[in-house]
């Protein structure tokens, strides 16, 4: 599977996540072979759980599937930037990659307000794929919020 096509499916996990309510942020996480291991959206709203970004239940589901923690091989797909403890998750997880769609300049840890993922002193530092989709990604969100704005 592309990182194109992976982007496709982390969408849909947004705009699934985004009809519940949650802000949609959507991932997945491919194993080494391209095959799809997990996908999952945010769901911070309905488990009442601060952990629950879309990138760190995707890592849980990936896991559980590969029947173990390491995730090397592995590429975390996700529609924004991870936040430090989303990127926090995938340099534990082992992953190789990480692909993401927009920028989070509020709290992205891949690279724009922070840069969890290559910094030197960490023993794992995965690959960085930016801008997949990056259009469609960022719209979404700015429909969502477009829609709970108070005028």
């Amino acid at each position: 599977m592309t990182d194109d096509e992976a982007m496709a499916l982390a969408l849909a996990e947004a705009s699934a996540a985004a009809d519940r309510g949650e802000v949609p942020v959507g991932a997945v996480v491919l194993g080494p072979g391209g095959e799809v291991l997990s996908a999952a959206g945010n769901d911070r709203e309905a488990g009442a759980d601060p952990t629950a970004h879309a990138e760190v239940l995707a890592l849980r589901r990936a896991a559980a599937a590969r029947g173990r923690w390491r995730l090397d091989g592995c590429t975390l797909v996700v529609t924004l930037e991870p936040c430090t403890m989303c990127a926090g998750a995938a340099v534990l997880a082992r992953v190789a990659r990480i692909v993401y769609g927009a920028v989070d300049e509020k709290g992205g840890a891949v690279g724009s307000l922070w840069d969890v993922v290559r910094d030197r002193r960490l023993n794992h530092r995965p690959e960085v794929v930016m801008g997949v989709r990056a259009a469609e990604s960022a719209e979404i969100l700015k429909t969502f919020f477009a829609t709970r704005r108070i005028r």
